[in-house]
């Protein structure tokens, strides 16, 4: 059983890149591939400096754009190194060719996602329709809300990922700017710490002259439903390995998250928001006031989208009467004509023999801070739903209507 170490943990003010640089110094990675586009190029210079400063034994290779940073990282992967890289906005979607064949050989790379617009407008602010553009290519993927939660879902991603029941990839987002670049207090552990929680990567097959093995993506066409098949089972049955990484990081480090969802003021709630990321910070802030005001309001923060904890988040949102899912992101032509998170929410929720009321809210698009009255306003719009007992509409865009 893992057990807490006492040691030289140290508390320093920083952003979520450097938070996330932190995380794969503790990490002890082999390879990072970098290219920059911002605002993750923050994290790739902190990297930078640790190499040249020889605190961090790693070879950084600098490649000549996102879609050969993901080469090299499956490269490095698939002969057995742990690898670190990342992107963000269009550095992103320049990557999409490899996603697929880097789950498909299972190779756990991992890679660090600051969001930010795609063009137009490309703004640096946060919005998360970079990353859920490849939410179904087989990586285990999750937002972090703040600094620390970032570098604890780093150290937790490489755990889950490099399980030898799991070896799938793994994308760690953050918010731009409102996770990235705002510097908050992050404790740092001992490294016997990360030791104990995170051990050694050992890929069963890797890349070997004394051992040779043949990877590659292209296949005969009778060997894909066999290996589609697998990488499924892979995202679907690793839900006991995630919840054991987090059960044994809060027993190791003394933090503890739910793998799945958060809850926050939800108790006695009729309606709550269902969000993921930094949003939440200030979803919190508005909900402590309202319930100042009497008004029964909450929030469910989703921690994992994939893969996606369709019983957790139908367990949960069943209690209330109405749910408010805020979209930072954009599926045009989808179900809600708005974002992606709504058509999840409800097919979690289709089940239920109590399903609340579902109505999404597009807001923060374009990297834009959603702020407290907006909050009030989505709150009111889920109220007049209560009230009536049916939703107006089922995409609001905040800050364009009354």
């Amino acid at each position: 059983m893992p057990t807490a170490i006492a040691g030289k943990k140290k508390t320093v003010r920083i952003n979520g890149c450097v938070a996330s640089a932190q995380a794969a110094k503790y990490a002890d990675v082999d390879v990072i591939a970098a290219y920059p586009i911002r605002p993750y190029t923050a994290t790739m210079m902190a990297l930078a400096q640790m190499v040249a400063n020889g605190e961090l034994d790693a070879e950084y290779i600098v490649a000549d754009s996102e879609h050969s940073q993901l080469s090299i990282s499956h490269g490095a992967s698939s002969c057995g190194a742990r690898v670190f890289t990342g992107s963000s906005g269009v550095g992103v979607q320049f990557a999409y060719e490899l996603y697929s064949p880097i789950s498909g050989s299972r190779m756990p790379v991992q890679m660090m996602i600051a969001d930010r617009t795609l063009d137009p407008p490309g703004d640096f602010g946060s919005e998360h329709t970079d990353a859920l553009s490849t939410r179904d290519m087989g990586w285990l993927m999750g937002w972090a809300c703040d600094a620390q939660e970032a570098f604890d879902n780093h150290l937790i991603a490489y755990r889950i990922g490099e399980d030898p029941r799991v070896l799938l990839p793994q994308m760690v987002c953050q918010d731009g700017f409102f996770v990235s670049h705002i510097t908050s207090d992050v404790e740092l552990p001992d490294p016997g710490q990360v030791k104990e929680f995170l051990p050694p990567y050992k890929h069963p097959y890797p890349l070997d002259p004394r051992r040779p093995v043949s990877h590659g993506p292209q296949i005969m066409p009778e060997q894909g439903p066999p290996l589609q098949l697998e990488r499924a089972r892979a995202m679907e049955e690793c839900t006991p390995v995630i919840e054991q990484a987090h059960e044994e990081f809060a027993q190791i480090f003394g933090r503890r998250y739910d793998p799945w969802v958060e809850e926050y003021m939800t108790d006695g709630a009729d309606v709550v928001f269902f969000l993921q990321g930094g949003h939440a910070v200030t979803a919190r802030f508005a909900i402590q006031h309202l319930r100042e005001k009497g008004i029964k309001v909450g929030m469910v923060r989703l921690r994992t989208i994939r893969p996606y904890p369709t019983d957790r988040v139908n367990e949960v949102l069943s209690k209330f009467k109405v749910v408010g899912v805020i979209e930072t992101n954009m599926a045009l032509g989808s179900v809600s004509s708005g974002g992606a998170l709504y058509a999840e929410v409800c097919g979690a929720l289709y089940e239920s023999p109590h399903r609340p009321l579902v109505m999404s809210f597009m807001a923060g698009m374009g990297g834009e801070a959603i702020v407290l009255k907006e909050f009030y306003w989505m709150t009111q719009k889920m109220i007049d739903a209560q009230k009536r007992g049916k939703i107006e509409k089922r995409t609001h865009w905040v800050g364009f209507e009354d």
